[in-house]
């Protein structure tokens, strides 16, 4: 049974628990895991408030030897992580292994700014003053993130943090409960004093109402989230009211231009992956291919192509993706396959992968888990729920440009996004774009 960190201590069960499955067996019990109730997420931002003035106290450079311990543990752990992260939330074992490396790499770059964290001198403009600067901690962060990133992304949050002397209490994905709890065992033994790094596993509703009550006792000095662009609006709020600015990631609708004069094979190449990888299930991931009229057919038939021949199915093998992260998000997946219309053109099958919807060269067993056909969309255009929101799945539009104008008006058009690629060999063209 998985529980709740507080102060260095175990939380006792509070009586609710979930499962945690591989979703590429979901006959395969990952975890049981302890919901806490939102009084324990207020306890824990009491521990991390506790804690932080002592943990700034400690040198920064010290704190950076803290980070370069927690980093020298994840490497000498990295593929038993990368194996969990596999088992847990489905991804392609090779993309587990690059994921850990990220905590990794994470660690080794802010070990140093424990020696960098530099103040400035200020000209005055009084006679005999003199002005400076000082880089101070925040106080007691609250972090929330998803289960697609179960271990990269938390890092990128935990280890600047704490190296510039917050604290902080982590409420990670349900779906990922096992990885963290993974990763926050590393991360204590790489010298974390009790209370600065705190876990909390708690649904939604409870994790909301607890971050309100921290934030009016004054508990909470910043909140980070990554997730759903509803629930990041909500958090928004909530610290609008108490006059935080939060950190949100949240979802995004990604375009890629293909020039009339691009190279086909690579924009093929580089769509299959932004598109598919991870099962389309990235803030980053692909959303409509833009492409010039004049090359719509020849990129779509090989792109097409690519995706019939591409490995789906078991995780640990090499694959171009593996199952759903969860159960939750098979159903919203198929909630985005009914935006689908009769004027849209579809090529192969969609919908999940089994017996009797099979795919040609699949890898394992459709029906042990949540797998679904890569599906391509042509003739999408803007007031198309396709075009216009995230799917969060593998799904790919494609539409059509005339000029350069007006791809650049196709690709701002669904108003949110976390990047825009171009794949061109003019030098001129990713400037206006």
């Amino acid at each position: 049974m998985l529980r709740s960190f507080i102060g260095g201590r175990a939380v006792d069960p509070a009586g609710t628990t979930i499962t945690s499955t591989n979703p590429a067996k979901l006959d395969d019990i990952v975890a049981q895991v302890s919901l806490a109730d939102a009084q324990t997420v207020v306890a824990a931002a009491r521990s991390a408030k506790d804690a932080q003035r002592s943990w700034a106290d400690v040198p920064a450079p010290v704190r950076g030897q803290v980070i370069a311990n927690i980093g020298a543990l994840v490497e000498a752990n990295a593929e038993a992580l990368a194996q969990l992260v596999t088992r847990e939330v489905g991804k392609p074992i090779a993309e587990s292994r690059g994921e850990v490396q990220e905590i990794v790499d994470t660690c080794r770059f802010f070990l140093g700014e424990g020696r960098r964290l530099y103040g400035q001198t200020v000209p005055s403009e009084m006679p005999n003053k003199q002005l400076f600067t000082f880089r101070e901690p925040v106080g007691a962060a609250m972090i929330i993130t998803a289960g697609n990133f179960p271990v990269a992304v938390p890092s990128w949050y935990l280890v600047p943090a704490l190296l510039c002397g917050n604290t902080v209490v982590w409420k990670p994905a349900l779906y990922s409960a096992v990885c963290a709890d993974a990763m926050y065992q590393l991360f204590v033994r790489g010298g974390l004093p009790d209370g600065v790094l705190n876990l909390v596993h708690a649904d939604g509703e409870q994790t909301f109402a607890g971050l309100d009550s921290a934030l009016t006792a004054g508990l909470i000095n910043k909140v980070g989230f990554t997730g759903s662009t509803e629930v990041g609006r909500a958090i928004g709020e909530l610290c609008g009211r108490h006059l935080q600015t939060p950190c949100l990631e949240l979802g995004g609708k990604n375009p890629m231009v293909v020039t009339e004069d691009a190279e086909l094979d690579l924009a093929v190449e580089g769509a299959l992956f932004a598109g598919f990888g991870t099962a389309g299930q990235r803030c980053t991931s692909l959303g409509t291919v833009i492409a010039h009229e004049s090359v719509h057919d020849e990129f779509l038939s090989r792109y097409l192509d690519a995706v019939s021949q591409a490995r789906i199915g078991d995780p640990t093998q090499d694959v171009l993706y593996g199952p759903l992260l969860d159960e939750k998000f098979a159903l919203g997946y198929e909630k985005a396959l009914a935006w689908i219309q009769d004027n849209h053109r579809v090529a192969g099958s969609t919908g999940r992968i089994t017996q009797a919807n099979a795919r040609n060269g699949f890898t394992g067993d459709p029906e042990a888990g949540l797998f679904y056909h890569p599906v391509v969309v042509d003739g999408v255009r803007p007031g198309d729920a396709l075009f216009d929101q995230e799917t969060f799945g593998p799904i790919v539009g494609v539409t059509t440009y005339r000029t350069l104008d007006e791809a650049i008006e196709l690709a701002n058009s669904p108003g949110y996004g976390f990047f825009r690629a171009i794949y061109t060999p003019n030098p001129h063209n990713p400037s206006p774009f």
